[in-house]
């Protein structure tokens, strides 16, 4: 198995395991730190884990390697296909023109979790809770003192690490913040002698094409479903 096959899941089991719960052959990571959850493998025994885990009522967000085929017990909330991308290779595109005007850009960490929370939430750039900036380096840009971008790390398995949370308010969208902060993000991964990758939806044309213009290729198309236990 590849490193990034079923990363969830792999995540959890070895660089992120300090913030995994888990049944059987199911983990999560705890509620307030983001939704994301896995099994060991899709069938029988993953669903009947992952009933445990998460309880009646309780919802699972999941990387699946297939469109999610209704499964008795479970009620679909959300589905998206997405792309898996990887950004091989040794160096790092310039970060930017240097006719363009660099703003600050500042580290996040516990005292910004409300802000970011907000600006995730207006922008939708994935699942994103009060304590996700704990997974990794978060960075950020303000603007009159308010938080306007951002971008972190969350998902890691050894050799990789997910860049996520890239998003900007949309009164200041066109500026270059989003790969200003990406490319800082994967300097850092770089700088430990990791690979960045990233997920996103097969839809967000405009993103894909920053990330290609950045490096990044993509290696599978999983599909995102939001699951809910019901009975």
């Amino acid at each position: 198995m590849h490193a990034l096959d079923n990363v969830i899941w792999q995540a959890l089991t070895t660089r992120d395991s300090a913030f995994a719960e888990g049944v059987g052959r199911a983990r999560r990571f705890m509620r307030e730190v983001t939704s994301l959850t896995a099994f060991e493998r899709e069938g029988p025994e993953g669903y009947a884990a992952l009933a445990e885990l998460v309880g009646a009522g309780g919802t699972a967000a999941l990387f699946l390697e297939q469109v999610y085929k209704a499964r008795g017990g479970w009620e679909m909330l959300a589905e998206a296909p997405l792309l898996q991308m990887v950004c091989e290779g040794d160096g790092l595109p310039k970060r930017w023109a240097e006719s363009v005007p660099v703003p600050e850009i500042v580290r996040l960490g516990a005292a910004d979790s409300p802000e970011m929370m907000e600006l995730t939430s207006l922008t939708k750039p994935g699942p994103f809770g009060r304590r996700t900036h704990e997974l990794g380096t978060y960075l950020g840009i303000r603007v009159e003192g308010k938080l306007v971008a951002m971008a972190g790390e969350r998902l890691k398995v050894p050799g990789y690490t997910e860049v996520s949370a890239v998003c900007t308010h949309p009164e200041h969208a066109g500026k270059g913040y989003a790969r200003m902060l990406m490319l800082e993000v994967m300097r850092g991964i770089r700088e430990r002698g990791e690979t960045p990758f990233l997920h996103v939806r097969r839809d967000n044309a405009r993103a894909i094409a920053l990330y290609e213009r950045i490096g990044f290729r993509t290696r599978v198309m999983p599909h995102f479903a939001l699951l809910r236990k019901v009975g």
